[in-house]
C-alpha cells in the first residue's frame, strides 16, 4: 500500500435527505478519517458538491471515490491533490480584549467582526495552517472560543469536469439506440 497523501473529493450530487449518511459511511468501512467536509450549492442549478478532504494512500482514496459514485443520487465524484485546486477555509476566534490582541489581529490581516467590552470576535480566512497560527499567536491572550470551517475549494483547471461529464451523458442519451436483432 502506498503512503498516506492528502486528497480532496469533491463530489455533485442532488439534494437528498440521508446521502451525507451514505457518503460518510463509505468513509468509515474503508477506515478513512475525514479530515474536513462542507457542502454547498454548487454553480449548476440543482445540483449540489460536497468539499471532502482525506489523508489515505492512492490506491484507497480511488476506491472510496469508485464506491461513492454507486450512491444512487451521486452524480459524479472527483479527487484531486491540494496543488490542483485553489482552496480555502474561515475561522473565528473570540477573545479577551486587550490592547495587545488588538494590535496583534491588526498585524495579521484579520477582519474584525464584534469588539465588546470584554472580548473581540476576529476572522480569519486562509489555509489551515494559517489559520492555526493565528489560534496558536491568540492562545495566551485567552481564546474563550475557536471554530475553524471545512476546506472550500475550486479546480484550477480551465474546463469544469462536470460539465464535461453532464455533456457526454447527454451525448449518450441522445444517440439512437440500435434494435436488437431478430433472428
Amino acid at each position: 500500500m502506498g503512503t498516506e497523501q492528502e486528497y480532496i473529493i469533491t463530489v455533485f450530487s442532488e439534494n437528498k435527505v440521508g446521502l451525507l449518511s451514505q457518503i460518510t459511511t463509505v468513509f468509515t468501512c474503508r477506515n478513512v478519517n475525514i479530515e474536513s467536509l462542507t457542502t454547498s450549492e454548487s454553480a449548476l442549478p440543482g445540483i449540489h458538491k460536497f468539499t471532502i478532504v482525506v489523508r489515505t494512500a492512492p490506491e484507497t482514496v480511488e476506491k472510496v471515490v469508485r464506491q461513492i459514485e454507486k450512491k444512487i443520487d451521486v452524480l459524479k465524484a472527483f479527487v484531486y491533490r491540494p496543488e490542483e485546486v485553489v482552496q480555502q477555509e474561515i475561522a473565528l476566534y473570540k477573545v479577551t480584549r486587550s490592547n495587545s490582541v488588538e494590535q496583534l489581529v491588526r498585524r495579521h490581516n484579520v477582519r474584525i467582526l464584534e469588539v465588546d467590552t470584554d472580548y473581540i470576535v476576529v476572522e480569519k480566512t486562509g489555509h489551515k495552517e494559517e489559520t492555526q497560527q493565528l489560534f496558536r499567536l491568540l492562545q495566551p491572550y485567552g481564546v474563550q472560543q475557536f471554530v475553524r470551517s471545512g476546506t472550500v475549494a475550486v479546480i484550477k483547471s480551465r474546463r469544469e469536469l462536470l460539465n464535461e461529464y453532464l455533456e457526454e451523458l447527454e451525448k449518450m442519451r441522445r444517440q439512437p439506440q440500435s434494435e436488437p436483432c431478430n433472428a
